[in-house]
């Protein structure tokens, strides 16, 4: 979504911010991925057929457009992004309160993990303030 969206938001400061984001989501994606072989379990194929799926019915969304990108567009997938960052941030705090892992997982710093995911959420925030504002105050 965030890739679609930094697309669509081409050549804006949005866009540009969004591109940054992929790129930060995308290793956050490959550290997971390595925190989970770390600990010995194997990435689930079904969980990722879900959120895949889960992202094209996501674009079924009612933005007052039958195709195309309209401001309503914009507002809904900063919300999405905000709430999935917010879950990644909870995802690395909940690592990080495991003493154990700190042992086991020495080479994986959860909080800079969560920094970068607070500094994520915050920035997507201003955007999807912005974004709702334009959008809901046109008449």
């Amino acid at each position: 979504m965030a890739r679609r969206s930094a697309q669509s938001n081409a050549g804006t400061v949005l866009g540009e911010a969004l591109r940054r984001l992929v790129a930060e989501i995308e290793d956050d994606r490959r550290t997971l991925q390595a925190i989970v072989a770390a600990l010995g379990f194997r990435e689930s194929k079904a969980k990722g057929a879900v959120a895949w799926f889960g992202e094209k019915i996501g674009r079924l969304k009612l933005n007052g457009q039958v195709r195309g990108y309209s401001p309503l567009s914009r507002v809904l997938e900063l919300e999405a992004l905000s709430v999935g960052v917010a879950g990644k941030l909870a995802l690395w705090q909940s690592l990080q309160s495991v003493p154990a892992f700190g042992v086991r997982l020495p080479d994986f710093y959860f909080d800079q993990l969560a920094e970068r995911a607070r500094r994520q959420r915050a920035e997507i925030e201003e955007y999807r303030v912005e974004a709702a504002r334009e959008t809901f105050s046109s008449p």
